[in-house]
């Protein structure tokens, strides 16, 4: 056992005995008890710091957490960290055991009310300053946990603030805009990592004070200025398998709850056709996509509807999507220029009723 495990794991002791109510109080006793037996500590102030932050908060990985400049954190294996930042993936190692990882796991997950076992062996859950936790545990997993901690800017990256990063063009951010003010449905493509939800969010600040914006998405990653909002995310079902909220129920409820604005984080199922109903019936919204180009952002938004039932036919669906969709926003994310918008295309209709990516907009 490391110093810092052992003084983490002592202090820990003297807080269920009693005899310390703060882990600041307890570490500080076990160091005195260390100096009065001559064992030496080397830099105390780094152990001291180390232990506490063992005791509370997420450990080791708070600070990384902490960190405003790293984008993502993930652990393959326990003492082994990879960090995201300016620089590119570093790997970074920690004194951080098997048993020590599942605790600070356990520790994200309990203000969330989402639960990791056997029988639910993926977890997706959001932290308290608003990052996305990703867990997947063996059997599924050959050995190790599989962790996964994406964070998200604090506050809302604006459409100037942007242009300014050089994301997109002064063009591009006065079309889109207008767009969103003037009630176009748009849908935001892209692959992961390529700024989707930062751009959705961007978009959001844009829609006037008095709007009445619902929410949909999975875990909590959208983020709005607006007082009159009303944020959902699903719901895993219980122990006994009752009780789960998929994305298309909320969807549905969404659409009662009187929106003048409706978002989906992302679709990837069958809630498409509801989001889809949606746009048609006079609701402006917003969703995102995986895709890889406008075109393909439209097929696959043709292609998940059908998932809802064998009575949904492919010619209503597309009907319904060239009369829903206004304009599909691709984001990229390249080595060269990092997250921008590559083009804005505006829905038409081919000659056989299927939507397609017209001429882009703007580039």
């Amino acid at each position: 056992m490391s110093l810092l495990s052992g003084v983490s794991k002592s202090a820990r002791e003297l807080i269920v005995a009693g005899k310390a109510v703060e882990p600041h109080d307890a570490v500080l006793r076990v160091l005195d008890g260390y100096a009065e037996g001559g064992q030496p500590v080397g830099n105390e102030s780094a152990v001291q710091m180390g232990a506490v932050q063992k005791l509370q908060g997420f450990g080791v990985l708070q600070p990384y957490i902490d960190d405003r400049s790293i984008e993502e954190i993930w652990i393959n294996r326990p003492n082994e960290l990879f960090v995201a930042g300016p620089n590119g993936v570093e790997t970074v190692e920690v004194d951080l055991n098997e048993a020590e990882l599942r605790t600070i796991v356990l520790r994200m997950l309990r203000a969330s009310g989402r639960r990791l076992d056997r029988t639910m062996p993926f977890v997706d859950a959001a932290l308290p300053d608003g990052s996305r936790l990703h867990v997947v545990i063996p059997e599924v997993t050959a050995k190790h946990w599989s962790v996964n901690i994406r964070k998200f800017p604090v506050g809302i990256i604006t459409l100037n603030r942007l242009v300014e990063l050089k994301s997109l063009t002064v063009q591009q951010a006065d079309f889109l805009r207008s767009a969103v003010r003037s009630g176009k449905n748009m849908l935001i493509a892209g692959a992961t990592h390529s700024g989707k939800t930062t751009l959705l969010c961007a978009l959001l600040h844009e829609l006037e004070e008095n709007t009445r914006l619902v929410t949909c998405e999975e875990t909590f990653e959208i983020r709005s200025n607006l007082n009159d909002w009303v944020a959902m995310q699903t719901r895993q079902p219980n122990l006994e398998g009752q009780g789960e909220i998929p994305l298309r129920r909320l969807v549905k409820e969404a659409l009662r709850m009187r929106p003048s604005y409706l978002v989906i984080g992302e679709v990837r199922e069958a809630e498409s056709l509801d989001l889809l109903i949606g746009m048609n019936s006079g609701i402006p919204g917003l969703c995102t996509i995986h895709a890889n180009s406008p075109q393909a952002a439209l097929i696959k938004l043709c292609t998940l509807p059908l998932l809802a039932g064998p009575n949904i036919s492919s010619e209503f669906v597309r009907a319904t999507t060239v009369q829903a969709i206004d304009y599909v926003v691709q984001c990229s994310n390249t080595a060269d220029r990092g997250r921008w918008i590559s083009s804005i295309a505006a829905v038409t209709q081919s000659n056989d009723g299927a939507p397609v990516a017209a001429e882009a907009v703007l580039q």
